[in-house]
């Protein structure tokens, strides 16, 4: 008796071994800096030391109780339930923030834009691992799927770390929409189809009437738990994405510590419309000031705030979806935001969200 033909291995093989279209977009109008230590010489290295000092550092009290946060436990399972600041909606950017340091973003003419999309867990298996030993692990959000992302026409990474970049949503994403990511970034993609534009900082690419630029960030990449012990470490760009249209700036910063980079970038662009700045994963004992040198304190965000003469902003990295990685609890850093905030004084709004929310600025 014959044996039966079986074909699935081959189509499966046929549908996911299309190379990708790869494009690097790189010229002597970008930058990029690499390591000048370590024996490397394609290993890439932020653009500032890291401060001597810092604008201002909340040294006591960084976390008193607020009326404006409602929680279960002790700045755990919070939600936010203050007045929000008048916003006349007037530049068209709709941003929904999906936990962490995701965000779904509709521009002005319906084109959607996804930032830095982790829908579940870390890739397999690491998450597996930190699921067995206790480590970070979180209650996962509430995902856009189907006609939700039926205008998505791209995706962005900020940088290659596991709580940003996971393959599983790659695979579930497709080949639709084109992902922009650091310089680096191409060999972590399955083969597939998909259109990938690796960018350097100061680069930029057209999207219909969206240009999407890539901008510094100071902070590091590898792919696996503990830094410095890889030899993939710093081989990867990292920074921020820049959304313009028709001259309206939204601006996603990505994980990063404070750095004259902030002031670099007003100064090319211009004053920023609408930023979505971190004040998570600071706090880490063990490691102590390295932590602050690569993650904004809530401090931090407000000075970085300030540099980049942001008209609104929106904070992000606090939240009970979030893995809480160099934070106290799930809300401490929102906590502490509000204290310094209520110090310092700032005059520009600052709109406070939870996760699943969205505002139109």
């Amino acid at each position: 008796m014959n044996k039966p033909f079986v074909v699935f291995p081959f189509t499966v093989c046929l549908s996911a071994c299309i190379a990708n279209q790869v494009e690097i977009t790189q010229s002597e109008h970008t930058v990029v800096k690499y390591k000048a230590t370590e024996g490397y010489t394609d290993r890439f290295a932020n653009l500032y030391k890291q401060p001597k000092s810092y604008p201002y550092t909340c040294e006591e009290s960084c976390y008193p109780d607020t009326p404006f946060i409602e929680c279960q436990e002790n700045m755990e399972q919070c939600t936010y339930v203050g007045e929000q600041p008048h916003v006349e909606s007037k530049y068209g950017f709709q941003v929904k923030w999906l936990g962490h340091a995701s965000f779904l973003l509709t521009m002005p003419d319906g084109q959607q834009m996804l930032v830095d999309p982790v829908s579940e867990q870390f890739d397999w298996p690491i998450d597996l691992g930190f699921k067995l030993t206790g480590g970070f692990y979180r209650t996962e959000p509430d995902w856009p799927a189907g006609s939700e992302l039926d205008n998505l026409t791209g995706v962005v990474y900020s940088h290659i770390h596991y709580d940003h970049f996971n393959k599983a949503d790659i695979a579930a994403l497709g080949t639709q929409p084109t992902y922009y990511t650091p310089l680096g970034f191409a060999d972590y993609f399955a083969d597939g189809g998909y259109k990938i534009n690796e960018m350097a900082w100061y680069a930029s690419a057209q999207q219909k009437a969206l240009t999407v630029h890539f901008v510094p960030a100071h902070h590091f990449s590898s792919r696996v738990i503990v830094p410095y012990l890889t030899e993939d470490n710093d081989a990867t760009l990292w920074g921020g994405w820049l959304f313009e249209y028709q001259g309206k700036t939204l601006f996603y910063a990505g994980d990063t510590g404070y750095s004259a980079h902030f002031k670099d970038i007003q100064k090319k662009y211009g004053d920023i419309d609408v930023c979505l700045l971190p004040i998570a994963s600071y706090h880490h004992e063990e490691y102590g000031n390295w932590y602050r040198n690569v993650h904004l304190t809530p401090e931090d965000m407000l000075a970085a705030a300030d540099d980049l003469n942001c008209e609104q902003v929106v904070p992000w990295g606090y939240g009970n979806m979030s893995w809480k990685m160099g934070d106290l609890t799930s809300h401490s850093a929102l906590f502490r935001l509000l204290h310094v905030k209520q110090t310092l004084a700032p005059t520009r709004p600052i709109y406070i969200l939870n996760e699943g929310e969205s505002v139109t600025f």
